[in-house]
């Protein structure tokens, strides 16, 4: 099996950005070479003490992204290129990208699994323990809350700092009765994990037909029932048949883990989906960009009542009026 490689050439401080950018155009799973030291708490994981040094962090990073490439499948380069240069050139507009320059590679037989074995294990989001499928459950873990999602079958696993800043916010305002519309679903992880805290029901919605299916494997992995969680494809923002759809009025909460730039148009069209008191929870805000969601939302006739903190991340939650 062959695939291509496009590498951007960035820097250490735009790698988050550039990764959630270009999910939107289908890159996921992003291979990260800079000279960033390790972490303790990634020493740690990885089981080593005291590394030999290594070459000076010269803020360079080089972002590795594999598509599959096959006569079924065959990728057009030059329109994947053209995608990656205007996902750049947008965020040039608030942010240093470094280079941006992109090369393009071949690369065959990449065991995908296996390799995401070695790097992605079970973690926790406060008390929800996250596992993928090749993980047993420690006998001390069979009774917490488990969330079951494998990398490389969905669009995220919750290792990102926008989805947990999301997950907590939506624990908080949970309720039985809630509820919950989804707006750029994925993986449907934030739906899911709200039924899992006692949603009454939710709804999901995504640009990418793909997203179906990842949320039909992440349903039935932790058993949530096809009655509980429904998923529309299409765009809430410019399509009234899918405002439609989705319905005014009847959510007490609404989620966007989206970025910046999304949110901003967002927010004046959800805000009628939100019933009177509903609470709106964003995510995928980049630190310098908080003031703009903030601005998005007042002007929408919302109320900020939390803003959270997550790495260069930022949740903003907010309230309709009664």
């Amino acid at each position: 099996m062959k695939w291509k490689k496009f590498t951007v050439k960035t820097i250490t401080d735009a790698e988050d950005i550039i990764i959630s950018a270009l999910y939107d155009i289908g890159l996921e799973g992003a291979q990260i070479e800079d000279k960033i030291p390790l972490t303790p708490l990634e020493k740690e994981q990885m089981f080593v003490d005291i590394l030999p040094d290594g070459p000076q962090d010269d803020g360079i990073a080089y972002l590795s992204f594999f598509v599959e490439d096959s006569k079924e499948h065959p990728v057009d380069t030059d329109q994947m290129l053209s995608d990656i240069r205007r996902e750049l050139d947008a965020l040039r507009n608030f942010m240093d990208v470094g280079e941006g320059t992109i090369m393009v590679s071949e690369t065959e037989d990449i065991d995908w699994i296996n390799n995401w074995k070695e790097f992605f294990h079970q973690f926790y989001i406060d008390d929800l323990l996250v596992i993928p499928s090749w993980e047993e459950v420690k006998p001390e873990d069979r009774d917490k809350k488990i969330l079951h999602i494998d990398p490389g079958t969905a669009f995220g696993t919750g290792m990102h700092e926008t989805t947990q800043l999301c997950i907590r916010q939506i624990k908080k305002h949970i309720t039985p009765e809630t509820q919950l519309l989804d707006v750029g679903t994925g993986s449907g992880i934030l739906s899911i994990v709200s039924l899992m805290y006692g949603a009454g029901h939710a709804v999901g919605t995504d640009l990418d037909p793909c997203a179906e299916e990842a949320v039909r494997e992440n349903m039935e992995a932790n058993g949530i029932s096809r009655d509980s969680f429904e998923m529309m494809i299409g765009n809430i923002i410019t399509d009234k048949a899918v405002q439609d759809r989705v319905g005014y009025g009847r959510y007490d909460i609404v989620a966007a883990n989206i970025l910046a730039d999304v949110l901003v148009p967002l927010t004046p069209v959800i805000q009628n989906q939100l019933k009177p008191g509903g609470i709106y929870i964003t995510s995928g805000i980049i630190d310098n960009k908080e003031q703009t969601v903030r601005e998005a939302v007042e002007a929408a006739g919302m109320k900020v009542i939390e803003t959270t903190y997550q790495g260069e991340w930022v949740s903003i939650t907010a309230q309709k009026p009664l």
